[in-house]
């Protein structure tokens, strides 16, 4: 691969389970985009999966393939996107203990996006260590490979913000400019709800929509969906705001023009749930059946999958290692 005056860009998932609609809106379809536009590395983050999956390693590492899957099925190109496993490149475990140094406790515990995780998770204060420090773990794996744009959602830009806070203490207390600073790319929807409108899509959740997802899986789903308890009847004017439905026909249908008679009529009245529901159905049904398919096809062949993910890491081995011992020598510690 070649790259004259492009972006680097790093993005991941945590292989917890196969990705869902949430990421697909979230930041996927960007993807597949800004792989024809900038030199990018897709990150496998198994090791920071591992965090809060203590005795669950076994599904951490098989969701590897899962994710892989789920990359390839979308449209990710491996010969212009670099995919690879967080475990397997070493540098970014060492990386991130030279981060370590560089930010207090106090600070971690206030990141909005930890503070967040914890509570949904339930730690209080039994809080893993390496789950409180996963944040630098990410910096180490976006400032390794010299990143200067990083896809999320906008519950992850804390974790940029402090990205770039260690970015600076780090080529502050070196006195020269060794890491580089990045910047978020959001997409248009940043953050999709999940099936049962309580919270952001997750698959720990149980409120997700797997892109591998059946038809039936599909439609029941969509049937489940939280919309307006108080349109009981189809003539009801109804609620358009916090209604899940049309929350994802904002992010799926592209005809604007078409989600927004659906909403005129709907608040008005004369529109039933049944028949806003199937709009959706069909819509998320148009655009999960490739995906699907594409995704069976790979399945046949997951030795070659694992050849596409153990190249990329390889050619991300190097790209790592180099920045971290530009790293070192920084700090003194290239002896030999």
């Amino acid at each position: 691969m070649t790259y004259t005056n492009r972006p680097t860009i790093l993005t991941g998932d945590r292989t917890t389970g196969p990705l869902h609609l949430g990421h697909y809106i979230g930041s996927l379809r960007a993807r597949v985009q800004l792989q024809h536009q900038a030199r990018q590395f897709l990150l496998l983050a198994d090791t920071q999966a591992l965090t809060d999956n203590v005795g669950r390693h076994q599904k951490v590492t098989e969701n590897v393939i899962e994710v892989a899957l789920d990359y390839l099925a979308v449209g990710i190109d491996p010969t212009k996107s670099t995919m690879l496993i967080q475990s397997q490149v070493p540098e970014l475990a060492e990386l991130s203990q030279y981060l370590l140094n560089l930010v207090t406790v106090a600070r971690l515990e206030r990141n909005p996006t930890i503070k967040e995780e914890i509570r949904l998770r339930g730690f209080e204060r039994d809080i893993p260590a390496g789950f409180l420090t996963y944040p630098v773990s990410q910096a180490a794996d976006i400032t390794a490979f010299k990143a200067t744009r990083v896809p999320v959602g906008d519950d992850q830009l804390p974790m940029i913000e402090q990205t770039n806070e260690l970015v600076r203490r780090f080529n502050n207390s070196v006195g020269r400019s060794v890491l580089v600073q990045c910047e978020a790319v959001l997409s248009q929807v940043t953050r999709s709800p999940g099936v049962d409108g309580k919270a952001k899509m997750s698959k720990s959740l149980g409120n997700a929509i797997t892109l591998g997802a059946t038809e039936d899986e599909i439609t029941k789903a969509v049937n489940d969906m939280y919309t307006d308890p108080n349109h009981l009847r189809v003539n009801d004017p109804g609620r358009v705001d916090g209604n899940v439905v049309f929350a994802f026909l904002d992010a799926f249908e592209p005809d604007v023009q078409k989600v927004d008679e659906l909403k005129s009529r709907y608040r008005r009245g004369g529109l039933g749930d049944s028949a806003v529901k199937r709009v959706l159905n069909e819509r998320l049904q148009s655009l999960i059946e490739p995906i699907r398919a594409r995704r069976r096809e790979l399945e046949k062949d997951r030795g070659e999958v694992l050849a596409i993910l153990r190249c990329g890491t390889m050619r991300a081995r190097g790209v790592a290692a180099e920045t971290l011992s530009e790293v070192k020598g920084a700090l003194g510690l290239s002896y030999f």
